[in-house]
């Protein structure tokens, strides 16, 4: 993607963000997305700047389809007649691959962000992260699926 078709892109968003699509407002939206562009202009000649944009989006997305799910599924607890019945809340010990204080505080904060589940500690040997989940019916499943969604999206984005 060229200088120019970024721009745009900047001015378009900082339009809808503003909710005003007259002309003097997407001038100024292009003038700040070319300042911010002129800034960053080292990084956007790196190789590789494509493809981490590309992995932040898809851990993006998966964010947001997890807190719909997860919303979804809370709501449907939290109504449902029997909920005594359904509600098997635990705390899991979570085996960490991401490494580094980014990777393990961006993970600690996408499970907390997400309805249902609340990261509780981390230890101090930076291997584990404790979860707690309001319905946890099995445990192997919930540590699978942590970590072949959230873990794995942002590992990729760091690496």
């Amino acid at each position: 993607m060229n200088f120019a078709a970024i721009a745009l892109a900047l001015a378009l968003v900082w339009a809808a963000i503003t909710g005003s699509f007259t002309l003097l407002n997407l001038l100024l939206g292009g003038l700040i997305g070319v300042a911010g562009l002129w800034l960053i202009r080292a990084e956007l000649s790196r190789p590789g700047l494509l493809k981490k944009v590309r992995r932040a989006s898809a851990l993006a997305l998966l964010f947001l389809y997890e807190l719909l799910l997860s919303a979804v599924r809370v709501a449907w607890l939290v109504l449902s007649p029997n909920m005594k019945s359904k509600l098997v809340p635990g705390i899991i010990a979570f085996p960490l691959t991401a490494k580094t204080d980014t990777e393990i505080t961006l993970l600690a904060n996408l499970i907390t962000l997400t309805p249902g589940t609340l990261s509780v500690d981390v230890s101090k040997d930076r291997s584990v992260i404790f979860v707690h989940a309001l319905a946890v019916p099995d445990k192997e499943a919930l540590i699978a699926d942590i970590a072949r969604g959230f873990e794995r999206k942002v590992i990729e984005v760091f690496e």
